[in-house]
């Protein structure tokens, strides 16, 4: 099924621009589309889950911008996860980016937790977002590449049970403008890297 992206969606991936991704960071990068390429070629789920040590930015942003990025370029049988060390929320101001970039944030349920849907295309399953830890159950037990979004969470999870690949992608991390004036540009500037990176990603992924 040929997904259709939400318009807003579409203009902001228009504005992206990988010729700002350096060398070094395409070779980063380069150890997922691996994974990517060797599960489509096998017409294999790609199940990516998206670990950071809150799952309250970052990995929400890496796992939003993977599904939508898949679906922007056709690849098939994509499903994208995140997790924490720890589970905490999903920070507001995560929701409040990826709606001013053209998502439709839905909210199902409020509480310390919140749940959310995130719709990124018409005819889509929409993203269902809250903070959880890696391991539970809404996510794959097996077969899944853990891709770690920040180097504390990297280096706090010396084993991860499943995971057939562990790949190091972090960022840094916009809390630290949280409170500050520069705590909306700084979320931008951080989901602008990361929706950049995965279309670089899934731009390199070919069908057979």
């Amino acid at each position: 099924m040929q997904v259709s992206l939400l318009t807003k969606v579409k203009d902001t991936i228009k504005t992206l621009d990988v010729e700002s991704i350096s060398a070094e960071r395409k070779s980063a990068l380069q150890s997922l589309t691996d994974f990517i390429q060797v599960k489509v070629d096998k017409k294999e789920a790609v199940l990516l889950n998206f670990i950071c040590t809150h799952n309250s930015r970052r990995s929400h942003l890496s796992q939003v911008w993977a599904q939508v990025m898949a679906a922007h370029f056709g690849i098939p049988q994509v499903f994208t996860y995140s997790g924490g060390t720890e589970a905490t929320a999903m920070f507001p101001k995560v929701g409040e980016t990826l709606k001013e970039q053209g998502l439709e944030i839905i909210p199902l349920s409020e509480g310390k937790n919140p749940v959310n849907a995130i719709k990124y295309a018409e005819n889509a399953h929409p993203i269902i977002a809250f903070s959880k830890t890696y391991d539970h159950p809404f996510n794959p037990v097996s077969k899944f590449v853990a891709i770690m979004t920040c180097s504390q969470a990297d280096e706090g999870c010396p084993f991860i049970a499943g995971t057939e690949k562990r790949i190091p992608i972090t960022y840094d991390d916009p809390k630290a403008f949280d409170g500050t004036p520069q705590q909306t540009e700084k979320y931008m500037e951080r989901s602008v890297q990361i929706a950049t990176e995965l279309y670089y990603v899934f731009s390199k992924v070919s069908e057979k």
